[in-house]
């Protein structure tokens, strides 16, 4: 039995009540349950439930409770986009006036999903037949089959014309390796493909690594870099104009966009002359700013440090400073109590004195790393509670220390 007549088999009644015996099961006993299960069902179907169980535990990280119901492969949960930013992309393309899309490399659904939840009739496609009897199972779960056909086919033989939008997310990994793709032109396929593709339809957005070398991007496009909860996720390439109501992709323009508040901030990733060119260097402040990793990927952080009155603690760190507190969604700030040249002893005796037992260390632009530091600093005993950034002043290797702004701290040294 292949694997696409056992997935089959998985949506049986016999395959439903094996799946619903495993959802809560605990890995640990997975063993246990194998063989009390195969003593009432066939060897592979039980593998089959296992294995879809496991993967369903690893998928309610990206899809929350819809992931019980959802099917999976393992690429799929791997690659699959994130159900906050899939919804956040489907509410952007139907303001932009979509209704009607062709999702290339459609995997297991997930994006097809957001976007008929937005309203939006889908193509999905992909060239995997087991991941389009996923997205297909997928869409009859969450009651969504009627807006979504899924086609398994060559995305490059598919004819999108009539389509309002295309949706590209080019296979990023490599099945002979499994390892990650960073060529753009290595993937499946090729980003020019998708490039080329794009632009023939109205509105279209390219899902890619939010790692992409700028130089890559078409400047006829606008890249969006988007962090969830902190981590940055993935970039998307927008092409066309659309309708009025959404933020229109700005050919050229860099886009950092943080959920799940949906803050985001437009630029060119440039310097920007006007605005006295790019950031000012200069001494610490009383107050460190850490972009969020979608800032720094968009190369927007000169813009953070002009929203904020703030100035960069070296030219090549991206950690800005200031001598006030200004809020802004896009960094997170830091009272300084300390900025120091780094010396492990000297800080080791410093938070002694300090009675501090609890330490957070941040490094960018050292090469320190944490946890060496942490087991020489040997912390314990302490109650109170610091950060640490290890991090370069101008060129020099430097130790910061602080806390965060919430805090009720007062700065300065």
């Amino acid at each position: 039995m292949n694997d696409l007549d056992t997935f089959h088999r998985l949506r049986t009644p016999e395959g439903q009540a094996l799946l619903a015996e495993l959802r809560d099961h605990d890995p640990a006993d997975e063993l246990a349950a194998a063989t009390r299960l195969r003593r009432e069902h066939p060897a592979e179907l039980v593998s089959a439930a296992l294995g879809q169980a496991r993967l369903r535990q690893r998928a309610v990280a990206k899809f929350g409770a819809d992931a019980w119901r959802m099917y999976f492969t393992p690429n799929g949960v791997e690659q699959s986009t994130r159900a906050t930013v899939a919804t956040h992309r489907a509410t952007r393309l139907a303001a932009l006036g979509v209704r009607t899309l062709a999702d290339l490399c459609c995997g297991i659904g997930g994006d097809a999903l957001a976007l008929a939840r937005a309203g939006i009739r889908v193509l999905a496609v992909d060239r995997d037949p087991l991941a389009c009897a996923a997205a297909r199972a997928n869409a009859e779960a969450l009651g969504l089959a009627e807006l979504i056909e899924v086609r398994c086919a060559d995305v490059t033989e598919v004819d999108i014309a009539g389509y309002d939008a295309v949706f590209v997310d080019p296979a990023r990994r490599s099945k002979a390796r499994g390892g990650r793709i960073f060529d753009p032109e290595a993937y499946a396929p090729p980003l020019s493909w998708a490039v080329e593709a794009a632009r023939k339809a109205p509105v279209a957005a390219l899902k890619i690594a939010p790692g992409v070398p700028h130089e890559a991007l078409p400047e006829d496009a606008e890249t969006e870099w988007i962090s969830d909860g902190g981590d940055v996720k993935e970039a998307v390439v927008w092409f066309g104009t659309g309708e009025s109501g959404a933020p229109r992709p700005v050919p050229g323009g860099r886009r950092a966009t943080l959920l799940p508040a949906g803050d985001s901030l437009l630029g060119t990733g440039l310097p920007d002359p006007a605005a006295g060119d790019d950031a000012p260097v200069g001494p610490v402040g009383d107050w460190l700013y850490e972009p969020d990793g979608a800032v720094i990927r968009a190369h927007l952080v000169a813009d953070v440090a002009r929203q904020v009155g703030g100035r960069l603690i070296d030219p090549t760190i991206a950690y800005i400073t200031a001598d006030r507190l200004t809020a802004t969604p896009y960094a997170t700030a830091y009272a300084i109590t300390d900025v120091l040249p780094f010396h492990v002893k000297k800080l080791k005796a410093l938070l002694r004195e300090r009675e501090v037992g609890i330490a957070v260390i941040k490094k960018r632009g050292s090469a320190v790393e944490p946890e060496e530091l942490r087991k020489k600093l040997k912390l314990g005993g302490g109650r109170k509670s610091c950060t640490i950034f290890l991090t370069r002043v101008d060129g020099a290797p430097s130790m910061l220390l602080g806390h965060p702004a919430k805090d009720p701290l007062t700065p300065g040294r």
